[in-house]
């Protein structure tokens, strides 16, 4: 992969784990952290490498930000996630599909490769809801699905049409302890964690049996890079490729953590938007081209995310709670 390295949304529930996974991998002064929110003063002496204000709908800005670094090769991560895009659908598609042209507009004419994740939000409810194909039929229902789904003919078209480097995978619900939930449907797993520890108690927005993919965050930021260091030669597909991590239900996830918090209780108060979206969704994705075209070997399945989860989330809440006693010093 070309350093150096542009991350847009940087401070999102995927940027703020990608960006420190990168620069540990390439060095900081190689990765551009960059989002639309500033930093507080506390987390720019926290970070190590360069941050700037970007704007992803401001073509103007990128091609700033990406001639003065010498950017090489960018991440663009900027996307208003699923339940969020059904209330606001006119801003979904102005944020999703607006950035990401711009984005590539800017890597077209500076010969940037781009990395654009996609979702099992792409998929609707037509398509094979088991072990889901890596080529299949694509009508989502949501506003965050067509802007996914336009995503990625715009990327392919981008690379066939000007020879853009561009590249992607289909991510399924990402867990992660770095970032709060962030307002996605499969959100409810992060948001089991935090309440298990807090109260041992959790009402869920999705039925016990809402079956869905997902992925440990660590297996995700694996996933961005692997996919971006791939031999071009070997990808048959390069963007949207399905990958996946763990499968199951909420009813599932709470059994795996009662292991370790044997008093959590769970139940359940679903919300129809929300389950209306999971519903529309595969149950299953067949990640097999990935794993044919670029190794994709994701490293935690259930039992260990869950392991790991809560022995870092509970070090997590410990220190905040230690921070903002009223006679913390």
């Amino acid at each position: 992969m070309k350093t150096k390295i542009l991350v847009t949304g940087a401070l999102g529930q995927i940027g703020s784990e990608l960006v420190p996974a990168l620069r540990a991998r390439y060095g900081a002064d190689q990765v551009v952290a960059s989002d639309i929110r500033m930093m507080s003063r506390e987390e720019l002496l926290r970070t190590e490498g360069p941050f700037d204000f970007l704007d992803c709908t401001n073509q103007r800005q990128i091609q700033d930000v990406v001639q003065r670094n010498q950017i090489c090769t960018i991440y663009h991560l900027v996307a208003l996630l699923s339940a969020i895009g059904e209330s606001k659908p006119q801003v979904a598609w102005d944020v999703n599909m607006g950035s990401l042209y711009r984005v590539l507009e800017v890597a077209r004419i500076n010969n940037c490769s781009v990395f654009v994740p996609s979702s099992i939000g792409a998929f609707g409810p037509g398509t094979p809801q088991d072990h889901t194909p890596q080529d299949t039929l694509q009508r989502p229902t949501t506003m965050y699905g067509v802007t996914k789904v336009a995503g990625e003919l715009l990327c392919d078209y981008y690379h066939q049409r000007f020879g853009v480097d561009t590249r992607g995978v289909r991510y399924p619900g990402i867990i992660s302890h770095g970032a709060p939930p962030g307002g996605g449907t499969t959100d409810y797993a992060v948001e089991m964690f935090y309440e298990a520890i807090r109260h041992r108690h959790y009402t869920c927005f999705l039925k016990p049996n809402s079956r869905l993919d997902m992925m440990y965050m660590p297996d995700a930021i694996k996933a961005a890079i692997d996919v971006m260091e791939a031999a071009p030669a070997r990808l048959v597909h390069r963007n949207a490729f399905n990958v996946t991590g763990m499968n199951f239900t909420p009813e599932e996830l709470a059994a795996e953590i009662r292991k370790h918090v044997p008093n959590f209780v769970i139940d359940y108060k679903v919300d129809p938007t929300r389950q209306a979206i999971a519903d529309s969704w595969p149950h299953s994705l067949d990640d097999g081209a990935a794993r044919q075209e670029w190794g994709w070997d994701p490293h935690f399945d259930l039992a260990a995310m869950v392991r790991d989860m809560l022995e870092n989330l509970e070090r997590k809440l410990s220190a905040q709670e230690v921070h903002d006693a009223p006679n913390a010093r």
